[in-house]
């Protein structure tokens, strides 16, 4: 299946979301590891000095035993032997103590029938195990403490000292053993006690107390918070290996912590122990070493980490939600001024009515891009209209060379078929005299030149447009050429019935030309004003920028620098409408391009006139105020003057002078009138 592209929008909330999750994900990771780690490290600490201090307390409380033992083989009863006095100090001293007595036995030197016994078994070890039984002569400081055995009852869970409740307490059982002398130094009784130690216990699950076990110098277990483990070897244990290295430090001195991963046979969860150890006497110059740990399993330890993972995930939920709005909020903030973008350019149909681009991101460089794409619009509106004007000139340049082509043959047919007929009449031999034949003749070569001058015309428009054609520029006398061309002109004139007014030359006037393109123009202007003026006058005027009336020149004349001369010819014939004057200086255009207009031509002749003067650094106009209000076309032209034109040729100039100096003694000044 093809893949559809996703919106700006859904794709910046896509990659914000995968950016961010992941990162809130690991930082909920690391956070959880560091808390863990924080925690376990604490909890070490506080288990390790849990256990220093659950080992300074029974330290302190067996001492406290054997120093109430010490007073009690002091009293009077124990002295005199009085048995019922004994039996009441027994009672009264379970009573004051602050631990518990659960039972107490005397016994005589010699291992006879128990004086006083409260317990349901002897505790009194046998003789092996009691220096002061052994030898029956030993230092009166002896003090022993055992173990109370694996088949030794269990404490009662609530037991009450001096009526307070003691269920945050663990009871931890000795057997203590002291011996009693007389006043004779002999060895009277032997005095063993069960007590029970009050150790603090860890009963809630944020507690770092701790549960106490503590383990004689047998390696057997004391106290358990599994009583079925109570009076086993730590070699029955499963964590055996780890507990024998625990013991071994901590007969070293050392107090740390371990973990326990089978603490309890019926449970495989991990257990974190801090350990330490007390000393307890043997002899009055041996002391056992006893191990105590406080142990906790590593869920209490670390049930801390509970409330802060379920923080982290309100807190992670909580940030996801947030960079969701914020992703929201940054796409829709994003997208909107692409999407206003997006519906501006869509709702552009006119490009000539294009609307300012949308700047309300405050973002620069969309706000930028909807510069860059306004002005692309514009760009492309103003190439439009230029395409639009492009197509419009090659469909008008197309009809006029349709124009051109349809005019040209007709132009090309009159002449031919002129110069066919002239010369079928002649070949036929039916001209009724010599005088006929060659008034044929005549107007067969008179039908030949006018087609040449139209090919001619062809030719120097191509030129024109390939940019291959030259002018000989030269200096000339305006005089002689204007006459020449007013000469050539004088019968049409004086066949029309117009009146042609000339213009006066007080001097010479030195033109740079060149003499046949300048003379072809000069024919063009006045071809056009006699053909398209019926009736009236054409005059014929020329003024220099030295002249005190320059004259009105049009606004599209280029005036070269001075010095200049300007020759206008003004008619008085049909006239153009001014929408159509920008029209003629064009190849191949006409105002009527129809092939019934009444005036004959190719649409040529302005149009090459233009080129000729603007080579020859001049320039041509035309203007005229509207229909049968006449015509007038101004020509402007550089000027050299009298000297130098001179300096630069002065034969030419010489001969010239001459020339004019005879044209003006021959030909009238005035104007020519011609016959009606």
């Amino acid at each position: 299946m093809a893949n559809h592209p996703r919106s700006f929008r859904r794709n910046l909330l896509l990659k914000i979301l995968a950016f961010s999750v992941p990162i809130l994900l690991i930082g909920q990771g690391v956070a959880l590891r560091k808390a863990r780690s924080s925690l376990l490290k604490t909890s070490r600490q506080n288990l390790t000095s849990s256990a220093i201090r659950k080992a300074e307390e029974l330290q302190t409380g067996i001492r406290s035993v054997e120093a109430n033992l010490d007073l009690l083989a002091q009293t009077a009863a124990f002295q005199a032997g009085d048995e019922q006095a004994i039996e009441e100090i027994l009672v009264e001293f379970d009573q004051d103590t602050p631990y518990v007595i659960s039972c107490v036995e005397l016994r005589g030197p010699q291992a006879e029938a128990d004086t006083v016994n409260t317990c349901d078994r002897s505790i009194i070890p046998d003789a092996k195990q009691v220096p002061w039984l052994q030898s029956g002569s030993v230092e009166s400081s002896d003090f022993y403490v055992f173990s109370p055995g694996q088949n030794a009852p269990t404490a009662p869970p609530n037991t009450s000292l001096n009526g307070e409740d003691r269920e945050d307490r663990a009871l931890i059982k000795f057997i203590v053993a002291s011996p009693i002398y007389g006043e004779d130094g002999e060895l009277r009784y032997t005095l063993a006690m069960e007590v029970c130690l009050f150790q603090l216990q860890d009963i809630g699950a944020q507690s770092l107390v701790g549960e106490t076990v503590v383990i004689d110098p047998n390696d057997i277990i004391v106290t358990h918070p599994d009583p079925n483990q109570v009076g086993k070897n730590i070699s029955e244990l499963r964590d055996a290996r780890k507990l024998s290295s625990t013991i071994g430090s901590v007969r070293a001195g050392n107090s740390d912590f371990v973990h326990l991963f089978r603490f309890l046979p019926q449970e495989g969860g991990e257990w974190l122990a801090g350990y330490s150890g007390f000393k307890v006497p043997v002899s009055p110059k041996q002391n056992n070493v006893w191990t105590v740990l406080a142990v906790t399993p590593i869920d209490r330890a670390l049930y801390g980490l509970n409330e802060i993972r379920q923080v982290l995930v309100v807190l992670t939920i909580g940030l996801l939600a947030a960079s969701t709005l914020l992703a929201l909020y940054v796409a829709r903030s994003l997208s909107l001024p692409i999407e206003r973008l997006i519906r501006y350019t869509q709702d552009v149909d006119d490009l000539s009515q294009l609307k300012a681009a949308p700047h309300s991101s405050q973002i620069w460089e969309l706000d930028y891009l909807g510069t860059v794409i306004e002005r692309m619009l514009r760009r492309l509106e103003e190439s439009s209209a230029e395409l639009r004007h492009a197509w419009q000139d090659a469909q008008m340049a197309n009809q006029l060379k349709n124009e051109f082509l349809a005019n040209t043959s007709h132009e090309l047919r009159t002449p031919l078929n002129g110069i066919i007929g002239s010369i079928h009449v002649i070949r036929d031999d039916l001209c009724d005299s010599r005088a006929e034949e060659l008034e044929f003749l005549q107007q067969a070569d008179k039908a030949a030149f006018h087609l040449l001058s139209i090919i001619e015309d062809i030719l120097s428009i191509a030129k024109i447009e390939a940019g291959t054609l030259d002018v000989n520029i030269t200096p000339v006398d305006l005089r002689h050429i204007l006459q020449d061309v007013l000469d050539m002109q004088t019968l049409q004139f004086q066949k029309k019935g117009l009146q042609l007014i000339r213009p006066e030359f007080p001097e010479p006037v030195i033109i740079p030309v060149d003499h046949s393109r300048f003379k072809q123009v000069l024919l063009n202007v006045l071809s056009n004003a006699m053909k398209f003026t019926e009736e009236g006058s054409i005059t014929i005027s020329v003024t220099t920028d030295e002249s005190i009336d320059k004259g009105d020149s049009p606004p599209e004349l280029f005036l070269p620098p001075p010095p200049w001369v300007k020759i206008t010819v003004k008619d008085s014939g049909i006239g153009i409408e001014p929408q159509h004057l920008s029209k003629l200086f064009k190849p191949f255009v006409m105002v009527d391009g129809s092939h019934t207009r009444p005036y004959e031509g190719t649409g040529l002749g302005l149009a090459i006139s233009q080129n000729f003067m603007r080579l020859m650094q001049g320039d041509i106009a035309i203007r005229s105020d509207g229909a049968g209000k006449g015509t007038t076309v101004t020509i402007v032209v550089p000027r050299i003057v009298k000297e130098a034109a001179r300096q630069s040729n002065p034969t030419q100039m010489a001969d010239d002078g001459q020339s004019g100096e005879r044209q003006a003694t021959d030909e009238p000044a005035s104007a020519v009138s011609a016959d009606s």
